[in-house]
């Protein structure tokens, strides 16, 4: 998970009201023109996150107490802190609506930059983890599931409508594994840096880093401070690897040896759930093998459904039959 705190944007402590749960997350977009500057830029998604802010706050009618989502996902796969965890959000409507639902907001919109990228997507979906970790039930919907509104949009809300899946199942990595704790070195945190910027820029993430260095507070770092850097798993042994022969390769009824020899690495992997085998048909319990190999990566939801996806699979290492 790529994640830019309110501190990293320079915004206090949230002052929208407090609620610890709700029956899950909705889905928005702006429904406005939405520069397509921001699918190139970074920067640009920043200050139009900043100016999202800013017009909630100017509005009197309103009469926001900070900007109206509790995140927002941007095109490059950043997820942005708005409210946050554990505020209500003023996003969907009316107070019974922002009471039964936490809210994302994707930046795209009804006209200029319309669709979401798949990295959008998956930091929506980081959020939607994010949220049900910290009291979110499982619901996903859209704005316009409840509210007379066009919003979250035709591309995002079709994305809803089908679960809110990972791109590609599983092409993404999951919002936080972990990762290892063994030290590889050290960095030094200079002016400007955040965690989510030097895990993003050493290839790891903010929950190794946090675990690593016992961090009580993650958004606060000292120019100076010198944090302990996570080590890189050493690769296995060069051999020829089966490619990823995409996820409509699995389903019922398909003879391949292929299917034996990714069987044979998930029970090497201890996430074997075959009585006997595993042979060449894909079956339940291959989809249930695989299933329990996703959710060792960390992937949760659809996302661990059972069907191999990019990343996965190339993590299994299933070698050339």
């Amino acid at each position: 998970m790529k994640l830019v705190t309110r501190s990293a944007l320079g915004w206090p402590a949230s002052a929208a009201p407090a609620q610890a749960s709700t029956k899950g997350v909705k889905v928005h977009y702006e429904g406005t023109a939405v520069s397509v500057k921001l699918s190139t830029d970074h920067d640009a998604c920043i200050a139009e996150w900043q100016a999202i802010r800013k017009s909630h706050l100017a509005n009197k009618a309103e009469n926001y107490s900070d900007v109206a989502y509790n995140y927002a996902a941007c095109p490059h796969g950043y997820l942005l802190e708005g409210r946050g965890i554990g505020h209500r959000t003023g996003a969907n409507g009316n107070q019974a609506l922002n009471q039964a639902h936490y809210a994302i907001v994707g930046l795209v919109g009804s006209s200029g930059l319309t669709e979401p990228t798949d990295a959008m997507l998956s930091a929506i979906r980081d959020g939607i983890e994010l949220l049900r970790e910290n009291g979110a039930g499982a619901e996903i919907k859209g704005h316009r599931d409840g509210y007379a509104t066009a919003c979250p949009g035709g591309p995002l809300y079709d994305w809803v409508q089908k679960g809110a899946p990972r791109p590609d199942g599983d092409s993404t990595p999951p919002p936080s594994t972990g990762g290892g704790t063994s030290s590889s070195g050290t960095y030094t945190v200079k002016k400007g840096d955040t965690l989510s910027s030097i895990a993003t820029a050493h290839e790891t993430t903010v929950a190794a880093l946090v675990k690593l260095n016992s961090l009580k507070d993650p958004n606060k770092l000292a120019i100076g401070q010198k944090l302990k850097l996570p080590g890189k798993a050493t690769a296995p042994a060069a051999q020829p690897l089966e490619p990823f022969p995409g996820a409509a390769f699995f389903h019922g009824g398909r003879h391949s040896s292929v299917i034996t020899a990714m069987g044979r690495r998930l029970v090497a992997e201890g996430c074997g759930k075959y009585a006997s085998g595993p042979g060449p048909n894909w079956t339940s319990k291959d989809r249930a093998s695989y299933k329990a190999w996703q959710k060792k990566l960390g992937y949760t939801g659809s996302a661990a459904d059972g069907i191999p996806g990019k990343a996965s699979w190339e993590k299994l290492r299933v070698p050339k039959s």
